[in-house]
């Protein structure tokens, strides 16, 4: 847990990093001034009002205890477990079994499962769901996706900028010359991706094992995942619109895997995620 906690950090400080060599070599204050307003102002709004978006987006309704007994019963057992207050609940009517949680800490959480999932797991295989959502949460993961976010933004602004520098320099100007503005160009917005995946696919490994520790069945959600797969590639989502970025807060991906959406995709594979499972229970396992 604390080595997934360091590689995090290293990646931030990687885009970080990223963030003042882009600047650097652009030269000029002005752009860069722009860039980073636009890159704090947009994620600034987007990590306070996150939940909103991406329930808005999943058309998710919230719902009463009368409605979802069990759902409530469960999410309430896990929050006192862990001395946390109770999230908001929702539902998403799409048939497509799959879940996330959001907003930027406990106290402004929301969980949402949609109706599919809801109907295709069993009451331990939900419970093991719900430990993956909340541990989201408590893990601060809306917080750090924000901030790989506005780093990821602002190296993609930057990068736009060097189409708009001159050609050539002469040696006493500042910025790059033309393929110094088509390298920024192709590989800044590459690089913000691919971090961005990657910082996205070391929450998911972070939140399977606190999850697990908080429900104390990682077997169990091991079997939710194997179900989840099989139901997200018999019902895919469209990897297009504002689906795009709320899928990488969901337990699986909810679009077709195959592609550039597989190589870039923001989950582990799922065989990956149910064998480190399994083998965590062998090694809790008392016998």
């Amino acid at each position: 847990m604390g080595f997934n906690g360091l590689k995090t950090a290293a990646l931030l400080g990687a885009l970080s990093a990223l963030v003042l060599v882009i600047g650097w070599g652009l030269g000029g204050r002005g752009g860069l001034a722009v860039a980073l307003v636009i890159a704090l102002v947009t994620n600034g709004i987007a990590y306070f009002f996150s939940d909103r978006i991406a329930l808005r987006t999943m058309r998710a309704h919230p719902v009463s205890e009368v409605e979802v007994p069990v759902l409530y019963r469960l999410v309430r057992e896990l929050s006192n477990s862990a001395r946390q207050p109770m999230p908001r609940l929702y539902v998403s009517e799409t048939m497509q079994p799959n879940a996330f949680a959001t907003g930027r800490n406990p106290r402004n959480a929301a969980v949402c499962c949609t109706r599919g999932i809801l109907q295709m797991l069993d009451e331990r295989e939900l419970r093991a769901v719900l430990g993956h959502e909340l541990s989201h949460v408590y893990n601060r993961d809306v917080l750090t996706a924000s901030v790989a976010a506005a780093l990821a933004t602002v190296i993609t602004y930057l990068s736009y900028l060097a189409i708009f520098l001159p050609v050539g320099r002469s040696e006493d100007e500042e910025g790059p010359g033309m393929l110094g503005a088509l390298l920024m160009l192709i590989l800044g917005p590459v690089a913000a991706t691919i971090v961005q995946l990657a910082i996205s696919r070391t929450r998911e490994y972070q939140a399977d094992v606190a999850g697990a520790r908080l429900t104390g069945d990682p077997l169990a959600l091991a079997s939710a995942l194997h179900k989840i797969e099989a139901g997200t590639k018999a019902m895919p989502l469209p990897a297009d619109g504002p689906l795009a970025s709320t899928g990488s807060l969901m337990i699986a991906n909810p679009f077709r895997n195959q592609g550039l959406v597989k190589l870039f995709s923001t989950h582990p594979p799922t065989a990956e995620r149910i064998a480190r499972l399994q083998d965590m229970a062998r090694r809790t396992d008392p016998w």
